[in-house]
């Protein structure tokens, strides 16, 4: 389960990354609250603006800032966003403490926010590769999402209880610290000891990574998979603070919700650490899951029993996503990994500008709880398209000897990708591929 934690460079890197995440979950849980109760009344409908604002950038910048993940030092880019995004947390901290801030300018720090993630997202989720050999690539993907639960575990409920305590400008100057830690893991790391990276091409092939993933079926079907959940079952902050006040809870109450929610997440990330390689059909199950605990958490009663349901769907979530982004890095041609991780966070973080609009809408026009059905039945829907595509795709069928056993074929080619259709360079570095659904190399050699 911890085998990637045996290298120096990911030791650091994890070390520096959950003490980071929980200065970034606490500046969530002050942000969430902040808008909701500080800056208006109780609005769902401006907080769902204010994550459009902050999660729409990776997907209108997709094509640049999956090139520059390619084509530049990955750490280096990585101090670069870091310490950026720790100058916006500083001024937003200074803004709420000399009580200057408003709503429209919060808008503003959280468009800057979503700029600066659109370029470090790509580059951290690929700098993983970069740290570990392949075949600790998945491991180090679900430890990553264990470090990032831990730190989900954590940093809310200790958001709530200081909101309550000391105001919530001090949770951005507190998160603007912890980014320290962060940029101290990248400074120490090994650099000799990082996996040799195939170098991008040039500007003019921008355009590759949306070509490789258009000739492969089992990546647009996760992709979309992804993006339903991303943009309908995922906006938690609405969820959570929209259901801890129905049930009269303040901030700490809704700090605690998503805590438990990261109980399950850390139990799914740990689960998916332990597997050898990252399964699609996994991801496909874990969708179908989140959909159904999604819907029996929307009819819970009491502020418990909410509360417990949602340890189940952080645990289906985090599967899920985790198997997803462990499969995508898994499968991917190294030399198009950062344009196509790229896409994948576009996706992921882009699909709530369109959802969590909606989603706070719903929450004020018809009550939360009808916001979180709509984001159950996006999952069942993300479910239904995977097993229609694993069932049309041959990959799903009868047990050749009991009746009612369905069983999956791992071995089945899924697509070939010819290297002529890409750019010259590309090809260069790019063997003809079968790549097997299911299977954690690149591909299959044919």
């Amino acid at each position: 389960m911890f085998r990637s934690l045996s290298l120096y460079n990911f030791r650091v890197w994890f070390i520096g990354a959950l003490i980071s995440n929980i200065g970034g979950w606490m500046q969530s849980t002050a942000q969430d609250w902040v808008v909701l109760t500080e800056l208006t009344d109780h609005d769902a409908t401006a907080m769902g603006v204010t994550m459009a604002l902050q999660f729409g950038p990776p997907l209108i910048l997709v094509g640049v800032t999956g090139w520059i993940a390619d084509r530049f030092d990955r750490r280096k880019l990585l101090m670069l966003t870091q310490s950026a995004l720790m100058l916006l947390a500083v001024a937003v901290g200074v803004l709420l403490l000399t009580g200057v801030m408003t709503l429209p300018l919060m808008w503003v720090f959280a468009l800057g926010f979503g700029i600066a993630n659109a370029f470090d997202a790509p580059a951290r989720q690929a700098f993983v590769s970069d740290v570990v050999a392949k075949e600790n690539t998945s491991n180090a993907v679900a430890l990553n999402a264990a470090s990032f639960n831990t730190a989900r575990l954590i940093g809310p409920a200790i958001g709530g209880i200081m909101i309550v305590l000391v105001g919530t400008g001090w949770m951005f100057l507190a998160n603007a610290a912890t980014f320290l830690a962060m940029l101290i893991a990248l400074w120490v790391m090994r650099t000799d000891e990082l996996v040799p990276r195939v170098k991008a091409p040039g500007a003019a092939r921008l355009a590759d990574g949306f070509r490789y993933v258009a000739r492969r079926p089992d990546l647009i079907v996760t992709f979309v998979m992804v993006f339903l959940i991303g943009a309908f079952g995922m906006n938690f902050p609405i969820f959570a603070s929209t259901m801890a006040l129905e049930f009269g809870r303040d901030a700490d109450g809704y700090g605690l919700l998503s805590s438990v929610l990261a109980i399950g997440s850390l139990a799914g990330a740990l689960l998916s650490a332990r597997r050898d390689r990252a399964r699609l059909r996994v991801a496909i199950y874990a969708a179908g899951g989140f959909g159904v605990v999604s819907l029996v958490s929307s009819l819970m009663p009491e502020y418990v029993l909410y509360a417990a349901t949602l340890v189940f769907v952080g645990f289906c979530t985090v599967t899920m996503l985790t198997t997803a982004n462990g499969y995508v890095q898994t499968s991917t041609d190294p030399a198009l990994r950062g344009r196509v991780l790229a896409l994948y966070m576009a996706v992921i973080m882009g699909a709530t500008p369109i959802g969590a609009p909606i989603a706070g809408w719903v929450a004020t026009t018809f009550g939360p709880r009808a916001a979180i059905q709509v984001g159950a039945v996006a999952g069942l829907l993300a479910c239904v398209i995977g097993m229609t595509w694993m069932i049309a795709s041959g990959r799903m069928r009868r047990h050749e000897s009991r009746r009612f056993l369905l069983t999956v074929d791992e071995t089945r080619p899924l697509t070939i990708v010819a290297p002529e259709e890409f750019s010259d360079e590309v090809a260069a570095t790019t063997p003809i591929r079968t790549i097997a659904d299911d299977t954690p190399r690149a591909a299959k050699a044919s």
